[in-house]
Formats: C-alpha cells, structure tokens, sequence
C-alpha cells in the first residue's frame, strides 16, 4: 500500500469514528458496513397471547427470519434492520395501541402484523393517520384496499372459489358451511353461496360461533342430520382444538367425511392433535410440502433456527415473503417513504416458497396459486391440486 492510499484510509478512518462516514463500506464489506450503519426499525405486531396465538404467535418466527437473513446478506439500503416486536394479545383495541406505538413512538419503516381481519380493521385507520405501512400476511375476506396496507396472503377468491370447484367436481354438491363468527368467514361463505349454486350445488346448512368457542355438540347433530357431503370449515384459532376432537368423537372424520378447512394449516395441526385432521382437506396459497429449490431452502433455515420438530404453513411463508417484497420495493424505490415503496411494488416479482409471485398492478395484492391437499398422519399435506396463478379480485360482486 503506498502512503497516499495509507493516509486516506487513516483520515477515513478517523473521520468514520467520529460518526461522519461507515467505516466498513470504506473497505468494502456489505455486512459490516450494514452493521456499522444506523438500523432500519421495523415493526413486528401479532397475537403472542390469547385465544388467536395458537395460529398467530410462530409468524413472528418467520419474520425474524427473513430479517436474520436480510442483515446477514449486507441489510436493506446499506443498513441492518431492528426488530421491534409488540404483542396484540388477540385483543383489537391491544392491536391499535401498540400499532400506534411503533408508528408514533418507535417510527418504524413498516410493520409486519396481525392475522384476524379483526386485527387489520383495528389498526387499518392508525396506519392511514400516521401514513405508516403495514405488511399483512393473512389469508382473508378481500373487500378492501388501503394506500397503506400490502396483502401477501390470499383473499377469499383466492381460495374459496378454486376450493368449491374442485369439491363440487370430486366430492359431492352437499355443503354445510360452519365458521367463527366474524368478517372472513361471513364474506368468505357469502362468495361461496354463489360458487356453490353456480356448481350445480346446495347448502344444507350453515352456523357460526363466537372466537373462542369450544362447544360444537349442536352443531355436530346438525351435521349427522344433513348428511352433507362437504363441510366447509371457516372456524379459527384455538376453536379448532375443540371441533376437530368432537367431530372425532362421534366418527366423523376426513376418513368418512370430506371435510374442507380453510384456516388450519400444519402449524395448527399441532395443537389440534394430527390424528384428529387424518384425511382432511386444507386449501391454501402454500404447504410445507411445496416442491421448489426455494421452499426447500426456506424450511431448511427454519428448522435449523428453530428445530428439526418445527413445521412451517401459509402464513408463515406468506410472512416470511412479505419481509422480503418490502425489501425489494425498498430498494427498486431507493427510499423508506411509504408512498415510494408502495408504487415500487407494483408488479414487483420475487421467487418465493411458494413459487414465483408477484404484486398487482395497482390492489396492492399477490397474484396467488391455490393449492388443495389433505393431512396425513405426520400432520403434513399431500398436495391433490394446484391452480395457476390467481388474479387477486379483492372486490368481486357478491
């Protein structure tokens, strides 16, 4: 080295240690100079207690993932991201005070959060006052579109639709439908009365239960009454730990019964008991049994963070690619500025766990594949169908 370049680097040097300039990017070291620079907060805001948490708290597992992985590999714009994780205790009101915390308090670049719609409705006008943007990762009702929200699970039409269809075709036109008792599964069954009728198929049936709820006995003689040849499930969170053992109970199970659940994913199998979900049917954007290069590094990295036992579902992924699209509008927009990143993700594109997705052009949702499998004993699913991509219609006519 000759003294000229020896005494540019001593006085960068210096200069870097006076808090001027990184020295690491001096050098040339994407990790290090993320790691010398001033962290991007990020916020991470779901159900660690309470009735939802069974389904909700492991998302967060995903999303510090995907952040451990984005600082290992040099951080976004040059900086490491900073984790700032608040819990919504499966309370609404919980979940709008906190969010109003990471965007007030904290000011966060983006959130990362909730699962019910109940949760999203709560926070939705927090994030439009604080011009704040939340990333949500939640298979759910559509009928909305905010300038401040990014939608990475499905909406209904994503599913319910391909869901009904593939049933009428394969397993009868009988539907009892039975859900909780709040938005997703009210507009997700009133998409699918029409879906159904247009198959050439009737509901016999159709009953709906507070969160929470842990008796099903009436709604199981219902059932015994209507010999269905579906039941189409929109019942959620610890609910499902209740109705799959009593349905069990009485022998009516996937065995002898097509039973259809679309909120139990193989995260939730755990809790439920995998032998009470033996032949049931789930339809999802993604299973851990996806077969692609890139899922199968992704549950690799899981399990080797967390434990070879751990398992992974929809929207774990769907959350795990929500943290990466935010990167990559971040860095398409080269700017944190909410209204910047938003147009940058139109149609922005990533190869994900789930296969190649990509934004709308301009409703702020994925484009989608559906994906229709049932549970074997190991609580895994075995993939019987796969739709092409599905254009997001957060608005169709009901």
């Amino acid at each position: 080295m000759n003294n000229t370049r020896r005494d540019f680097l001593k006085t960068a040097i210096a200069t870097a240690a006076a808090g001027a300039l990184p020295v690491a990017g001096l050098l040339g070291s994407r990790g290090a100079a993320a790691a010398a620079a001033e962290p991007i907060k990020v916020g991470i805001l779901h159900s660690l207690t309470g009735t939802i948490a069974i389904t909700e708290a492991h998302v967060v597992d995903a999303e510090k993932l995907a952040i451990d992985e984005i600082n290992a590999a040099g951080g976004v714009l040059g900086r490491p991201l900073q984790s700032i994780v608040e819990d919504g205790a499966s309370d609404w009101p919980t979940f709008a005070e906190k969010a109003q915390k990471l965007l007030e308090s904290d000011k966060v670049a983006a959130v990362f959060g909730c699962y019910t719609s109940a949760s999203r409705k709560a926070v939705l006008p927090v994030f439009e006052r604080y011009n704040g943007l939340l990333y949500y990762p939640t298979y759910y009702e559509g009928l909305e579109m905010s300038k401040n929200i990014m939608y990475t699970g499905q909406e209904a039409t994503q599913s319910v639709i391909p869901a009904v269809n593939w049933l009428a075709q394969n397993k009868g036109k009988k539907f009892y439908l039975i859900g909780s008792d709040y938005i997703w599964p009210r507009t997700t069954n009133r998409i699918a009365r029409p879906t159904i009728a247009k198959a050439g198929g009737t509901v016999v049936g159709e009953d709906y239960f507070p969160l929470g709820n842990v008796e099903f006995s009436s709604v199981i003689n219902k059932i015994k009454a209507a010999k269905p040849d579906v039941i189409l499930s929109t019942v959620v969170g610890g609910s499902n730990v209740a109705l799959y053992k009593q349905l069990n109970s009485v022998d009516i199970t996937g065995k002898n019964q097509t039973i259809l659940a679309l909120s139990v994913t193989e995260e939730e199998a755990i809790g439920i008991g995998r032998e009470n979900l033996v032949g049931v049917y789930s339809c999802m954007g993604y299973f851990q049994s996806v077969a692609n290069p890139q899922n199968q590094k992704f549950v690799a990295a899981f399990k080797a963070k967390y434990g070879a036992d751990r398992v992974v579902g929809d929207t774990l992924e769907a959350a795990y690619t929500a943290v990466y699209m935010w990167k990559l509008a971040v860095e398409k927009a080269g700017s944190l500025d909410v209204a910047k990143v938003v147009a940058a993700s139109s149609n922005l594109a990533w190869a994900a766990p789930e296969g190649q997705v990509h934004f709308h052009v301009s409703n702020h949702h994925l484009w989608k594949h559906a994906r229709i499998g049932t549970f074997k004993p190991d609580g895994q699913v075995q993939i019987v169908y796969e739709s092409p991509l599905i254009e997001p219609n957060p608005f169709p006519k009901l």
